[in-house]
């Protein structure tokens, strides 16, 4: 992508120039961003997918007042009349499980892989909506079926109303209100609060991003590093032959603690190893995420990414769904180029090493990629 062509899809910026001006810094509205959009599925199939299992999925009404949030799977039966007020349906990765909402969220590809998160479709009746609330992370709002309004404002208050299943502030005061129509599309910061509300009934995909926090991120990566640490160093045991007796036996060993302070030096000396355990942990697939056994690739074909792999590469490595590979040379352009654009042309397959080549071919087995002239529907 050049990042520095104008697209309507940022209303006519740049995303050089919306990076620097909206990310995380102020919203921005985008009448017609994606004129002619449709739907990734239509009403029928979207209640179908709820009712699969492995789907995520999640249902919220509002009758007589009172908030109700329910978990799928869903059977059609189960859901509330299409016709009756006040209701949504919520598909979290729906981009997992269908091939358009897959493309979809590659438009937005500007964005580093490793912060983009997935699409979740939300299906509303009229009045439908989740309340006002905040997200922690970045969110575009593509307006794909019929209307919904949108209030924004930032949030002073960040108390909620208790006793409900759902987030939803207690004193939103919004600043700014808009309709929005199929095309329309609205980018929000995070901690931006927003009250969507269908106006008749509408379909609204909500493109989200990853926002690791600190301490999460670090004990992550500290389980990662040490998975991964040389066997014969990570498993010296402590010896204490010098201990004397103690008539304080619940304090903590000087010498225990020392060692504990060398163990988490060694664990981080080699330079590649938080490297090697952040692009691991940043292409683990989701906890819902399976792949179907493949075959070898045809030799004249190129090859796709599987739209559930997440691939990501350094300096030095290429990362694919949790795994990491030394690659450098030709091999390492190539691999990065299939990270990139996720997926890599006949010529450019043939000028892989052997090594590199059947390396691709084991992916292939595991199902994290395929040939490029298998289509997925």
């Amino acid at each position: 992508m050049d990042v520095s062509q104008v697209l309507p899809l940022l209303g006519g910026l740049s995303p050089a120039l919306f990076m620097r001006r909206h990310w995380q810094k102020k919203p921005l509205l985008v009448r017609q961003a994606w004129p002619g959009v449709l739907p990734p599925v239509n009403r029928s199939a979207l209640f179908d997918l709820a009712g699969a299992e492995g789907v995520e999925c999640r249902l919220l009404s509002v009758f007589d007042g009172a908030w109700r949030l329910r978990h799928g799977p869903f059977k059609r039966r189960a859901l509330p009349p299409v016709a009756k007020p006040n209701w949504t349906l919520l598909l979290q990765g729906l981009d997992l499980h269908n091939a358009a909402a897959h493309a979809m969220l590659q438009a937005f590809s500007f964005v580093p892989a490793a912060r983009l998160d997935d699409l979740m479709l939300s299906w509303a009746s009229d009045g439908g909506g989740v309340g006002p609330h905040l997200d922690s992370y970045d969110v575009f709002l593509l307006q794909v079926q019929g209307k919904r309004r949108w209030r924004i404002g930032k949030v002073a208050d960040r108390s909620l109303v208790p006793g409900l299943p759902v987030r939803i502030l207690a004193n939103f005061q919004p600043t700014q209100e808009w309709l929005l129509a199929p095309g329309d599309m609205l980018y929000l910061p995070p901690l931006w609060g927003h009250d969507g509300v269908a106006d008749g009934e509408c379909m609204t995909a909500s493109i989200g991003f990853r926002a690791p926090v600190a301490h999460t991120l670090a004990s992550e990566l500290l389980h990662q590093i040490a998975d991964a640490a040389d066997a014969p160093a990570a498993g010296r045991m402590y010896r204490d032959a010098d201990q004397p007796a103690t008539d304080a036996p619940a304090r903590v060993p000087a010498g225990l603690r020392s060692f504990a302070q060398a163990a988490l030096q060694t664990a981080l000396r080699d330079p590649a190893a938080l490297d090697r355990a952040l692009g691991a942990l940043l292409t683990e697939p989701k906890p819902q995420v399976w792949f179907d056994a493949g075959a070898s690739l045809p030799a004249a074909s190129g090859v796709v990414l599987d739209r559930r792999s997440r691939m990501a590469y350094d300096d030095a490595h290429v990362y694919i769904n949790g795994e990491p590979f030394h690659a450098g040379g030709r091999d390492a352009r190539l691999m990065q180029q299939l990270a990139d654009q996720r997926g890599l042309g006949a010529a450019a397959l043939a000028r892989l090493s052997p090594g590199a080549r059947a390396l691709l071919d084991d992916w292939a087995h595991a199902g994290w990629l395929r040939s490029a002239a298998q289509a997925l529907p």
